[in-house]
């Protein structure tokens, strides 16, 4: 079973982030250059919230804002599930779905450490679960 840690280790702690001031154009410009789905929203450094494609389409598009005039805060998701870096994948993908979330910023001591998506976790399960197949058909074949 794979940790929070090690898939942080393996894909990078890097966390692109958003102000609350800053405007919901200018987020959707970084999401589309780094080809991401959400930003981590920080004030003076503390997590302050989550914006994502999701919000854009429900709360910007819907309520007929306009995305240059609109800042991040005023559409964001302020409360925001989050991890630890000591829990599991496991623990991870209980959270998105009883959460209903994509992404789960990842803080030690209330410092923002990494970001763990969807598919992130689909990725570890997936090399969990192969793993678990090798091992049982080595075990079968007598190669143990």
């Amino acid at each position: 079973m794979q940790y929070v840690d090690d898939v942080l280790n393996a894909k990078g702690r890097a966390v692109y982030t958003a102000t609350p001031t800053t405007t919901v154009f200018e987020a959707l410009e970084l999401m589309a250059d780094k080809d991401v789905g959400a930003l981590v929203v920080v004030d003076k450094d503390r997590l302050v919230g989550i914006f994502s494609e999701r919000d854009y389409a429900r709360r910007l598009a819907l309520e007929g804002k306009r995305s240059r005039d609109t800042p991040v805060r005023e559409i964001m998701t302020d409360v925001v599930a989050t991890i630890s870096q000591a829990d599991s994948m496991k623990d991870c993908m209980e959270r998105m779905t009883n959460q209903r979330v994509r992404h789960l910023p990842v803080l030690e001591d209330d410092r923002l450490i990494g970001l763990i998506s969807i598919g992130d976790v689909v990725k570890s399960i997936m090399s969990d679960q192969e793993m678990m197949i090798q091992q049982l058909e080595n075990y079968i074949a007598g190669r143990v």
